[in-house]
């Protein structure tokens, strides 16, 4: 069996312009096909399952086709409703007086590099986590490479501060009961909402890394740019456990696509395609061939799916 029939969730990656939208779309379409309940996500900020499919798609469940639901996360949105979870907890633990400063910190910490990346990690975890019961199939549409590793390296990268923000924590309870002079331990919301943040990002790190139920496939087009980033992201994501599976070969020149300027350009593409063959030996390659017309609607998306469903089964 195919690793994609059997994994639950799959992110979609790859260099800005080379299909990974229509190439997401066209694993979502083929799942729906075959009676997968499917839902797919955009965590691109600049969204395009909605002009795919035709349909406003918005941060909430949107019925696209049968079996088939999207959602294009907003991260100003979630920005806000992350912060906003942020004061929530941290009501009743401060001091009334300090309330209003720290809400205003806060606020000014929802503008800092980083912040958005953050919230947007967060809507994952949760989608991850909440709908994985729901849907047989969840495909992430990703936002290009560097966005993606950040955004993927994150569980680890955050379960390795809220380890050493628990201990500090720890420590201090302890010379506080010590102070007390009691020997009871003393009761911290504060270390419990950050105990229940490590248990969350540790459950869903445990998903990303099980390779039967997590798989990353990488688009790319037969160029030297692409082939070279591909490579690059291939070494990153391992250095964080994470292993990309299957690369779509996207826009190959067809057969009968005529014309000496065209058999230059596939003389060239030859010399690519050994190039992928000779560097991407531990990943499995789908080859999808550039389609006579663009990909502007549902029907034009099936031809792709056709030839996706032939290369995957």
């Amino acid at each position: 069996m195919n690793e994609l029939q059997q994994q639950s969730i799959l992110f979609v990656g790859g260099k800005g312009g080379v299909g990974k939208s229509t190439s997401a779309s066209a694993l979502a379409v083929m799942f729906a096909n075959m009676g997968k309940k499917t839902l797919i996500i955009s965590t691109d900020p600049a969204h395009n399952l909605g002009d795919i499919f035709h349909q406003e798609i918005k941060e909430f469940k949107t019925l696209l086709l049968e079996n088939l639901w999207g959602i294009e996360i907003n991260p100003h949105i979630e920005t806000q409703r992350y912060i906003n979870g942020v004061k929530r907890n941290l009501k009743g633990m401060v001091k009334s007086k300090m309330v209003n400063e720290v809400h205003r910190q806060i606020d000014m910490a929802a503008s800092a590099p980083g912040a958005e990346e953050a919230a947007l990690f967060d809507r994952m975890v949760s989608i991850i986590l909440e709908e994985g019961n729901e849907f047989d199939k969840i495909i992430f549409d990703t936002a290009p490479t560097g966005h993606t590793i950040r955004l993927l390296s994150l569980p680890e990268l955050m379960g390795v501060w809220m380890d050493g923000m628990l201990e500090r924590r720890k420590k201090t309870n302890k010379n506080y009961s010590q102070l007390l002079n009691d020997g009871e331990p003393v009761e911290d919301p504060i270390y419990e909402v950050l105990q229940m943040r490590r248990e969350k990002f540790s459950k869903v790190r445990g998903i990303l890394l099980d390779q039967k139920r997590t798989g990353f496939i990488f688009v790319l087009i037969p160029e030297r740019l692409p082939i070279l980033e591909t490579e690059k992201a291939i070494g990153m994501m391992s250095n964080h456990g994470l292993n990309i599976g299957g690369l779509i070969i996207n826009k190959i020149l067809p057969i009968q696509a005529d014309g000496e300027f065209l058999e230059k350009r596939r003389e060239q593409e030859k010399l690519y395609l050994k190039m992928m063959m000779e560097k991407f030996t531990n990943q499995t390659l789908y080859r999808i061939p550039l389609l006579e017309e663009d990909i502007c609607s549902i029907r034009h998306l099936e031809k792709f799916v056709d030839h996706l469903q032939k290369e995957v089964f």
